[in-house]
């Protein structure tokens, strides 16, 4: 057996590679990583995957225009029911004073608190509009969502009006968040909404609904998804100034409204409602048009232009003050406190808050 001496065995290599300092035998830089065939193999770039293992469902667009075009096609002819009933309302609108959209859009508004748990009044949220009384603490916020929303449904542009990015933003009045760029929730409505470019606006106002509800935020979210779908839905009116600015949804309930059930019926019932609450609102207009002919009737002997301004702001306001109504009119507060007396006298207006002051005025409808 050959012995070698210390002397005789060949010089180790002692250098220290700075790259080494720190390793272990088990690091993955070392180059005994290489025969580590039992450890996983990790991507730094790739995504990490917490799913299940086994097969998945193929991926398909949360709203999908196919399923809603055939859905929409089912119900063409509930579809058609309401474009004739819209479309009477749209003439009926024009054919009236400017004061009526004014009207509808606060009964919708008052109607859609109960929807969204915000109850207010048309009465009250007249008063708020036209005064800034009426409003505590506790429902301040609620009475501004409110009154955002009649200011919308009584006109301005539209939603998708110049494009989702600047239309969006006037709409919602928050230019300064959509006017520079995209944000991630606007580019998905409207990517959602170029799908249903193809739809009829009533089905597209179905998922411009739909969507904003799961796309939006903070508490004005379900406010704003009906204020939208409503202006949308009224693309169907024929073009021209003075007609229908919105498509009634809320005035005999918010049945419509209701996101429960497939597609199919989601869309049945908006139809549905939408329907029924156009054909309220044709209704509440034939009480109005027969109660102002009947009231300037009824004060054709009264003297000066107040007591027919008082009757049109009336016809226009579900309650007036004092102070509302001499702003309106025009005239003096001593006019507007005898006319109003008078057609109290006669039957038609009726003195609602039962006070001597701050006393409040509808008409006898």
């Amino acid at each position: 057996m050959l012995i070698m001496n210390k002397a005789d065995q060949p010089a180790r290599d002692t250098t220290e590679n700075p790259e080494d300092r720190g390793r272990g035998p088990y690091d993955p830089r070392a180059e005994a990583a290489d025969d580590l065939w039992f450890l996983p193999t990790v991507d730094d770039e790739a995504e990490p995957d917490f799913l299940l293992p086994g097969p998945r469902a193929a991926q398909r667009p949360l709203f999908d225009p196919a399923e809603w075009r055939a859905a929409q096609d089912r119900l063409s002819g509930p579809l058609a029911e309401l474009a004739v009933a819209f479309g009477a309302l749209d003439e009926r609108l024009r054919a009236g004073p400017e004061g009526w959209r004014h009207r509808l859009a606060l009964m919708e508004v008052a109607d859609l608190g109960w929807w969204t748990g915000e109850r207010i009044g048309a009465e009250r949220l007249a008063l708020w509009l036209g005064t800034r009384i009426g409003a505590t603490g506790e429902d301040a916020q609620a009475l501004a969502r409110a009154g955002w929303a009649v200011r919308r449904l009584s006109g301005g542009p539209g939603p998708g009006d110049g494009g989702w990015e600047r239309g969006l933003g006037a709409f919602l009045g928050r230019v300064e968040s959509f006017g520079d760029g995209a944000t991630e929730t606007v580019s998905d409505l409207a990517e959602i909404m170029d799908g249903a470019g193809g739809l009829h606006p009533v089905t597209a106002a179905a998922v411009l609904f739909h969507a904003w509800r799961m796309l939006g935020e903070g508490p004005a979210q379900d406010t704003e998804a009906a204020a939208m779908a409503a202006r949308y839905g009224a693309r169907m009116a024929r073009p021209g100034q003075g007609g229908a600015l919105f498509l009634p949804l809320a005035l005999t309930g918010p049945g419509g409204l209701r996101a429960t059930g497939a597609m199919p019926e989601r869309l049945s019932r908006w139809i549905a409602g939408a329907t029924q609450a156009t054909l309220a609102a044709l209704l509440h207009l034939d009480r109005i048009r027969d109660w102002q002919a009947g009231a300037l009737s009824a004060t054709r002997d009264l003297s000066g232009r107040t007591p027919a301004r008082l009757i049109e702001a009336l016809s226009a306001w579900p309650m007036l003050s004092a102070p509302m109504a001499e702003e309106l009119t025009g005239a003096s507060r001593a006019a507007v406190q005898r006319n109003l007396d008078t057609l109290t006298a006669r039957g038609l207006v009726r003195e609602v808050t039962g006070q001597g002051r701050y006393r409040v005025w509808g008409a006898s409808v």
